[in-house]
């Protein structure tokens, strides 16, 4: 118990305090007081007044349907490049693959406000080596497309790493003996390397997924470039515009404490369908 005690008290503090911080603010609200000249405030309890505005705005579920169509874009193509990039470094005919596993995770140690800045700089027509003057990145159907590539983009190296690391550590006895059964390199990736792997990826979908939860800095990043990102385009920005821009700090605790249920749900239910999964890949 000792052991583990430091952990305890990290995620207590740093995790479940400002979780409990986040709901007592929610349920509270701002009332004027001082008679029929209201000359003052005070803090009022105020129920679940404002998860009822937070779930009555139309907003809301608008901002959390285009972040749905993100992840809906995003985290399968984080998981099949991380995959295809993960088995290509693990085959016996790849060469130099220290530094093709540097190159590729290279783009993770880029912070996402430099990354949104340098595929801004991409997706503009008047600097866009990559077909900007006839591409509409910052229209209302390729903005999906083009904050979708920016986050994929800055994760698909950290989870090329978990992958490869969890191939490299499947006993090569397995390999030799498929070599000798004469199953090809397609082959051995495919029925053997990818079922065996298939708690990581489990697990680089979890990531994933809440990495589309918090999704914050690309569009925040590219909003002043287009007209197509509102300040509430994604619903981590309307609580930043809630708490922050419009003064209304209990509305936007309620909107993140509803955000924190939604994650932990998402979690749970990932981690459900990975172990699935993976029970039914180790038969």
């Amino acid at each position: 118990m000792l052991l583990v005690a430091p952990a305890v008290l990290l995620l207590v503090l740093f995790t479940f305090a400002p979780a409990v911080y986040a709901f007592v603010l929610s349920v509270l609200k701002v009332q004027v007081t001082g008679g029929l000249l209201g000359t003052s405030t005070a803090q009022v309890f105020a129920g679940f007044e404002n998860y009822v505005d937070t779930l009555a705005d139309p907003e809301f579920w608008d901002s959390l349907g285009r972040m749905l169509i993100i992840a809906v874009i995003g985290v399968p193509a984080t998981l099949f490049f991380a995959t295809l990039f993960a088995l290509c470094l693990d085959a016996n005919r790849a060469r130099l693959t220290g530094i093709w596993r540097l190159a590729i995770f290279l783009p993770y140690a880029v912070p996402g406000v430099i990354a949104s800045l340098l595929w801004g700089f991409l997706y503009l027509p008047a600097t866009s080596p990559i077909g900007g003057q006839f591409i509409d990145y910052f229209g209302n159907t390729g903005i999906f497309f083009a904050v979708a590539n920016v986050a994929t983009w800055g994760v698909i190296g950290f989870n090329m790493v978990v992958l490869f690391t969890a191939v490299r550590a499947i006993p090569k006895e397995i390999f030799d003996a498929a070599q000798i059964d004469g199953a090809s390199e397609l082959q051995i990736a495919l029925r053997i390397k990818l079922p065996m792997i298939a708690p990581a990826l489990s697990m680089v979908a979890l990531f994933s997924v809440i990495g589309a939860l918090q999704l914050f800095n690309e569009p925040t990043t590219l909003k002043p470039l287009t007209n197509a990102i509102s300040s509430t385009w994604v619903p981590l920005m309307r609580v930043y515009s809630d708490a922050f821009v419009n003064n209304n700090i209990y509305g936007g605790a309620a909107s993140a404490f509803t955000l924190l249920v939604m994650t932990v749900a998402a979690t749970v239910l990932v981690n459900v369908i990975g172990n699935r999964i993976s029970k039914r890949s180790a038969r």
